[in-house]
């Protein structure tokens, strides 16, 4: 009986895992770009990291937005994943393989320094069109 009560509590550290509540799944159709990247840097914010995932297509845009958090100096990369997931094709109704990449990026030493800076300037410009 422990041995069935140890498995179900393994389980369900499993299925917790798969909802991370840092994870951005990116989809190429849904959002603009920098949607996605006020996104990262919000949840960079909150949780210190971001894992952005994307299927077939998507890959293209995740790999962007990595580029532009680095580029910015906001974010380091942690870890680059590449798998291929097996997804019903609904036209066909067979099962088919996509390329799937997760890619978890941290923040930098001086990423809050960079988003206060951003924030100040947006407010200075906020000031000049009221006046």
């Amino acid at each position: 009986m422990e041995e069935i009560t140890e498995g179900v509590n393994n389980l369900h550290v499993t299925a917790a895992d798969s909802h991370k509540k840092n994870r951005i799944q990116v989809s190429n159709t849904k959002k603009p770009l920098f949607f996605y990247v006020n996104l990262a840097k919000r949840y960079m914010q909150q949780y210190n990291e971001v894992e952005l995932s994307a299927l077939g297509m998507a890959i293209a845009t995740v790999v962007t937005i990595a580029e532009i958090l680095k580029n910015n100096g906001l974010a380091i990369e942690k870890k680059i994943t590449t798998s291929t997931v097996d997804v019903k094709d609904e036209s066909r109704g067979r099962p088919m393989q996509k390329a799937k990449i997760e890619i978890l990026l941290g923040k930098t030493e001086n990423f809050d320094e960079l988003m206060a800076s951003a924030a100040e300037e947006r407010d200075v410009g906020d000031g000049e069109e009221q006046s």
